[in-house]
């Protein structure tokens, strides 16, 4: 996939700039809680008494303030804690995926299939994953060979099982690594340069690379595009575009982390291969 400049050695995807990181870092920076308002603007018990209970009794206000007191400092705590177990991926649960676990790292070689799908054959590629379904409607006219490669893997049953080991919110969504870590492939390697006017923009699926590969190839590892556009010259091997069921892709993409990774695992249960 496009090459990233953020990523450990060796990695496999689309590039996120620096800037944009710094930008997002920014934001952040700038999110403060009403809470924290409080204790740095120095207000002091009594003051806010005084604030909120202007008409009680001192000894009544002074109670009802510690009470209030306590019940944030638990709040807090609790909060403490759940964002201390954050760190934790199984522990974590999201609306309308699955609970699973990272799959195991597995030594996969294939030989290279023969060319058995037409140009212009009409596919749509069934992606079942932990978090829902989406479909892809492959590329056949323009990509024949990487879309017959990826159609190979899938009636072979190669990606079940497997997870998506890169998601970068707002950029890329990528999966299909046997070893997890980015570095996988079926065994083979096929080539086969994207059109000169690919734009790759929101929806459309490529396969990955790393930097010193040629522009096109290919082996198993493909992303899906979530930004508007990401901005790359025609260097990934075409493979189609999400053509039903977008928001299951949103809604993997949202579950980046900072070291672009999902946090939670999300796995693709089955890739199924319809014709017409």
């Amino acid at each position: 996939m496009p090459s990233q400049d953020c990523s450990g050695p060796g990695n496999r995807g689309p590039g996120i700039s620096e800037a944009r990181r710094a930008g997002e870092a920014t934001e952040a920076d700038r999110e403060e809680g009403p809470a924290s308002a409080v204790v740095e603007g120095g207000i002091s018990i009594k003051t806010l008494s005084g604030l909120v209970f202007p008409l009680m009794e001192e000894g009544q206000t002074h109670r009802l303030v510690i009470h209030a007191v306590l019940t944030v400092v638990a709040v807090v705590v609790i909060a403490a804690l759940a964002i201390g177990c954050g760190d934790d991926s199984d522990s974590i649960t999201v609306a309308g995926c699955k609970a699973v676990e990272t799959p195991e790292p597995k030594n996969v070689t294939l030989p290279a299939p023969p060319q058995t799908v037409k140009a212009g054959e009409k596919l749509t590629a069934v992606v079942r994953t932990s978090c829902g379904t989406f479909e892809i409607e492959l590329d056949t006219k323009q990509a024949p060979k990487t879309t017959n490669s990826f159609a190979y893997l899938a009636r072979e049953g190669f990606y079940d099982g497997l997870d998506f080991n890169r998601v970068v919110s707002g950029f890329v969504v990528q999966g299909g690594d046997p070893l997890v870590g980015g570095d996988g492939g079926p065994g083979y390697t096929i080539t086969e340069p994207p059109p000169a006017d690919t734009a790759y923009t929101e929806g459309v699926v490529a396969m990955a690379k790393s930097l010193d590969e040629p522009s096109g190839q290919s082996g198993s590892q493909f992303f899906v595009v979530t930004s508007r556009n990401a901005g790359y010259g025609a260097e990934y091997a075409l493979l189609g575009k999400v053509s039903k069921g977008y928001e299951v892709v949103d809604r993997i993409n949202k579950l980046g982390a900072p070291d672009e990774k999902s946090r939670v695992p999300v796995l693709i249960e089955k890739i199924t291969i319809k014709k017409g």
